[in-house]
């Protein structure tokens, strides 16, 4: 018996999605057929699991699959699949609301000036929606299984602010989505095109797909489980030997994945027999996904668990550590249950070494791309560099393996590239050089330009520049290397003794020549430093700030006071060249009111190097304009 349909109003969200999906995603529109597949087969795995616990809800109905037929007459396209199907408010919540965060994520990607494309439909997870780009009409019909034939449900909608809702009698679990095509799109009318749609984007699919048998050319009348025939491999790829795959075969298993046009960088397939048994195809992505850092690290996806080919869940957070949560791809255990609960998952003795063993996997495969494939290891840091630069401080059993392959822009690299290994470094070590220098600061051009590199580059001595948020954070964990100390320039004593620098009675003639001058800046700057003292680090600059060797940059205490966090008080010690023209006219200067203006000078240069916001920016405009007009 059918109710009378009941009309409601998608949300807004939903609606501007249906407005951008008819009006805009015009790119690959044939990309609404791998997304309604895919959600088919998402359907019956959750029903393959389900039936674990629960065997009656397939009710005689066992061999789980997709059939997908059209009828040139009606101008209708039809995807239908057994899967677990829908209640009345499942329809509800997955079609005409927001059931998750990933409709206004699509969204704010394309409000953020991304490009209108189809791509992005099933990165977030609206692929529904994409039916639209070839349909001006979608009919969905749906029973969840285990209910009663008479809690069939129908849907309808025209794409625009409204659909239909009515129940109706359904004698069959799962859902038929109906395409009614608009008058352009003939091509998805033709078999053999559908045929070819579905090797390229959906031949993985773990599910048989099926279509009507072929007579002359001509599709038969589906009417009977004799007529119908297997279109795509219906196997999972990760279950089949390596030796019968090609590239191509993983590449298009990844394009179904992961819903990315994109090839992958690199994949690695293995399969782990012994105490533990397992299957593993995990992927590196070539580039990064729109929602990949604004999903942050407790949000990840991608990596999901099968056990026993039954899909379990997404579990990239038990599998991998978070810096590795660029990773996508399949884990299929042999030796877990499959009534496993992420809190069991937990608890599981075999989970560490699985994780373990993924994290190898990956790491391995990433060193065969920095030894054999330097382009793609290139590109790989590039899109994932910074997010791999947390495994320092997250991995300590790795953590040598993950510095051999953290990659710096330096002094002598070309522009802001971090193409420069710790390796690299080494094997260009001056002689008598026993650390690896580096600096920290708010961008590659501040670095770069950083009066603390001025005496090391004088000599010719190699130093990291590390200018990302995350660099200051990293370096604090990594401490040594292959025998070597970092050491950050901007922080101590650089002791250049032993690399060419003045002997220690010269430095000690310098410091005595200068104590007038540096007692003076003491009496003027007062509180505001720890200490003023002739500098080592200078050769062209007048002054700089260098903190204690163990005290927080200042960087990253800017960057915890901007979130919120109390952060103790380190004053800098300032530094300077006495042979500079500016500290020499302060030496000079019997005007009390100049010699202040020329002492703050001094310190606020050095504090606007470092990237710090000055107290009061118009007194500095005001001391410098002074000081111009002076000299004029």
């Amino acid at each position: 018996m059918t109710a009378a349909a009941e009309t409601r109003k998608f949300e807004a969200e939903v609606a501007q999605v249906l407005h951008l999906v008819t009006h805009s995603l015009y790119s690959h529109k044939e990309i609404f057929l791998r997304e309604l597949i895919s959600n088919a087969s998402d359907a019956c795995d959750k029903l393959r699991f389900a039936a674990i616990g629960q065997p009656e809800l397939l009710a005689g109905d066992s061999e789980l699959r997709i059939d997908v037929s059209v009828d040139k007459d009606a101008r209708t396209l039809t995807i239908r699949d057994n899967g677990i199907g829908m209640s009345r408010d499942d329809v509800i919540a997955n079609i005409g609301t927001i059931a998750s965060s990933g409709t206004r994520k699509f969204l704010e990607a394309l409000s953020t000036e991304q490009k209108a494309d189809a791509n992005l439909i099933g990165q977030f997870g609206v692929g529904f929606y994409s039916a639209f780009v070839v349909a001006d009409k979608v009919t969905l019909t749906t029973r969840r299984a285990g209910s009663d034939a008479s809690d069939g449900v129908r849907w309808q909608s025209a794409g625009t602010g409204e659909y239909t809702l009515e129940t109706v009698e359904n004698s069959s679990r799962g859902t038929t989505v109906t395409l009614h095509l608009k008058a352009n799109e003939d091509e998805f009318l033709q078999s053999w095109q559908l045929r070819s749609l579905i090797a390229r984007y959906s031949d993985h699919i773990g599910f048989p797909i099926r279509m009507p048998e072929e007579k002359d050319g001509k599709p038969t009348e589906a009417d009977s489980d004799e007529k119908w025939e297997v279109v795509n491999q219906a196997s999972a790829l990760w279950t089949r030997p390596k030796t019968e795959l090609k590239d191509e075969d993983y590449q298009g298993f990844y394009k179904h994945f992961v819903h990315d046009f994109n090839d992958p960088l690199a994949w690695t397939h293995n399969r782990v027999e012994g105490n533990q048994n397992f299957t593993s195809l995990l992927y590196i992505p070539a580039k990064s996904p729109f929602d990949f850092m604004s999903g942050g690290r407790d949000e990840r996806k991608g990596l999901k668990l099968y056990v026993k080919r039954v899909f379990i869940m997404d579990a990239a957070e038990q599998l991998l550590p978070a810096y590795l949560r660029f990773v996508r791809g399949v884990v299929d255990s042999d030796d877990l249950p499959l009534n496993v609960s992420r809190e069991i998952l937990q608890q599981n003795r075999n989970l560490e070494k699985l994780r373990a063993a993924c994290t190898r996997r990956v790491l391995d495969l990433l060193d065969k791309l920095a030894k054999d494939e330097p382009d793609k290891f290139s590109t790989f840091w590039k899109e994932f560099g910074a997010v791999f630069k947390e495994g320092i401080a997250e991995d300590f059993a790795n953590k040598e393996r993950i510095a051999k392959l953290l990659r710096f822009a330096s002094t002598q690299s070309e522009g802001a590239l971090q193409t420069v290994s710790l390796d690299d470094y080494i094997g260009r070590m001056q002689a008598g050089q026993e650390s690896i220098y580096y600096i920290t600061a708010d961008g590659y051009a501040a670095a770069k330009g950083s009066p603390q590199l001025e005496a090391l580059r004088a000599r010719d001595i190699e130093v990291l520049l590390m200018y990302e948020r995350i660099d200051e954070w990293m370096a604090g964990y990594l401490t040594d290397y292959a025998g070597k100390k970092l050491r950050n320039v901007a922080k101590g004593d650089l002791d250049l003794g032993k690399l060419g620098g003045a002997d220690e009675e010269k430095r000690k003639e310098a410091e005595k020549a200068a104590e007038d001058v540096v007692k003076k800046l003491k009496g003027l700057l007062g509180e505001r430093v720890r200490d003023v003292r002739v500098s080592e680090r200078l050769t062209d600059s007048p002054s700089c700030l260098v903190l204690d060797e163990h005290d927080m940059g200042m960087a990253m205490q800017r960057l915890l006071k901007q979130a919120g966090h109390d952060v103790p008080e380190t004053k800098p010690a300032l530094e300077i060249n006495p042979e500079h023209a500016l500290v020499k006219r302060l030496e000079n200067e019997t005007d009390a009111a100049r010699a202040n203006d020329l002492g703050l000078i001094l310190l606020e240069q050095a504090q606007l190097l470092e990237g710090a916001a000055l107290e009061d920016p118009a007194a500095y405009v005001r001391r410098v304009n002074s000081l111009l007009m002076q000299a004029s």
